[in-house]
């Protein structure tokens, strides 16, 4: 009942603080305890009068090892894959690093515990709890940026913001960008049929590498579409996130159009995107567009370091009392040797 107890608070602290603002990334840590604590605790009671239940629990003790086992396998096989279809850059070498360090870092623990004995003992403790830290944050990450992707959000948007992710050579979408400009394109045709009219930002400025800027691909595109240029606000200088949605704001301000923005991006970039515009004051909300399946894991890792840097102080905060745990069992096993 306890486990259950735990479930219940968690639960109704999701649903407080998503009614509150959806973009707030402690939201997937409350929504993935509740369903953690949940199901444990909805088993244990369960295993009390049905042998059924005491097995799945026995099963779940099984394959919570083997499961990790297989991510590795499965992280080190996209790592592949992404290396043989999109390139040896280090973004598509992350799956791959995260695999290798999946069954690395137990070995390098148990090692340094065995060579460096107390002192090694407390520093395989904080790999371990390091580690286990991550693989939770990672986890609800990810649970969430699936649910806040389907999320219905029942805002009427002044603009409909479709974010750039680069052009072919010649100048033309990507199957990336064309994803998303096709989703924005269906937002912009749902909300016309609705009866409102907001206008289409394509967003993103010219690389190094690209014959033009994104924006105007992406115009250009949407025209050929239907969309009369009258709806059309291209914005052709940003060449980030923040930038996307800091300059498209202001777009909106001189063309005295105010209002929230519906911000169109990849799948797996919407949490991250959603809470990039909250920490900016924008009234936005995020939708994505379907990625490659074989691209997700990657990019899924790439958005996560990416959040863990620009939320440094919360993991630096949160890993504290990991190291002051292992400098405890260190400070116990020179005490007790002695």
């Amino acid at each position: 009942m306890l486990l259950l107890g735990i479930a219940a608070l968690l639960l109704l602290a999701y649903a407080i603080f998503r009614r509150r603002d959806p973009r707030m990334l402690r939201n997937g840590v409350l929504l993935t305890g509740a369903l953690a604590f949940g199901a444990l605790g909805a088993l244990s009671l369960a295993a009390e009068v049905n042998p059924i239940a005491s097995f799945a629990l026995l099963l779940l003790a099984v394959a919570l090892p083997v499961s990790v086992v297989v991510f590795g396998v499965a992280l080190i096989a996209n790592g592949v894959t992404m290396l043989r279809r999109e390139g040896r850059s280090l973004g598509n070498r992350l799956s791959l690093i995260a695999g290798v360090l999946v069954f690395a870092l137990p070995i390098a623990a148990v090692l340094i515990a065995l060579v460096f004995g107390t002192a090694g003992v407390a520093i395989a403790a904080l790999l371990a709890l390091a580690s286990l830290y991550a693989s939770a944050a990672f986890t609800s990450f990810a649970v969430y940026s699936v649910v806040y992707g389907r999320m219905r959000h029942r805002l009427a948007p002044a603009a409909i913001v479709v974010h750039g992710s680069g052009l072919r050579k010649d100048g033309t979408l990507t199957a990336l960008l064309r994803g998303r400009v096709d989703r924005g394109l269906a937002v912009y045709r749902a909300e016309r049929a609705r009866g409102r009219s907001p206008l289409l930002i394509p967003s993103g400025g010219r690389g190094s590498d690209e014959a033009r800027s994104e924006a105007s691909a992406m115009t250009e595109y949407l025209a050929a579409q239907g969309v009369p240029s009258d709806d059309l606000l291209p914005e052709d200088r940003s060449t980030t996130t923040r930038e996307n949605i800091e300059y498209s704001t202001a777009l909106l301000r001189d063309a005295a159009r105010p209002g929230p923005l519906l911000l169109v991006t990849s799948d797996y970039h919407v949490l991250r995107t959603a809470s990039l515009a909250r920490k900016l004051g924008v009234d936005a909300q995020v939708v994505g567009a379907r990625t490659a399946r074989y691209y997700v894991p990657s990019a899924f890792l790439r958005e996560f370091a990416a959040l863990l840097v620009e939320n440094k102080w919360v993991s630096v905060i949160a890993l504290a009392p990991l190291l002051v745990l292992a400098v405890g069992i260190l400070i116990g096993g020179l005490l007790g040797s002695f």
